[in-house]
């Protein structure tokens, strides 16, 4: 380079403009599978969070938070519900610094509602069984002496406060 010239600098401003258009792509696809999981499709990707709220649903269903659409009764399995909150766990550990912001805030506070959840339940299921409004076996029974569960000679059986 001689004295007195200046290095020519080139700007590239294609680059801005392909980025531009990719964010906007991705947002409209976004936009788009939020509209199909509003109508009850399916997404056409899954991701992270999906998997979180698969996990943290099938949790809620065994502690009894919403009816098995089979049977149109509440399903309580306390070691299922367990599980499914272990494995938002391992989930949250193993993936330590390697999600989104959001992606981080989302499994952060669904594993410690969950398991806060968890803990209220068994208190209450330990106070039914200690009044005698649970059986054993996991009957539910009238303590007033009513009988047993739905469907036998005592009636339906007591709210549990759940």
């Amino acid at each position: 380079m001689a004295d007195g010239e200046q290095p020519k600098i080139i700007v590239d401003d294609d680059w801005k403009s392909q980025a531009q258009a990719e964010k906007a792509k991705l947002a409209e696809q976004e936009k788009a599978e939020q509209s199909k999981a509003q109508a009850g499709e399916l997404p056409e990707k899954i991701g992270f969070t999906d998997l979180v709220r698969m996990f943290a649903t099938q949790a809620l269903m065994y502690m009894g938070a919403f009816p098995d659409p089979q049977t149109g009764k509440a399903m309580v399995s306390l070691d299922v519900a367990k599980m499914n909150i272990d494995l938002l766990g391992v989930l949250e550990e193993k993936t330590k610094g390697n999600l989104t912001e959001e992606e981080q805030s989302l499994l952060d506070e669904s594993v410690v509602a969950l398991r806060s959840q968890f803990v209220e339940i068994t208190k209450l299921i330990n106070q039914a069984q200690a009044e005698g409004r649970i059986g054993p076996d996991g009957t539910l029974r009238d303590p007033a002496g009513g009988g047993g569960a739905p469907g036998t000679p005592g009636g339906a059986p007591p709210d549990l406060g759940l």
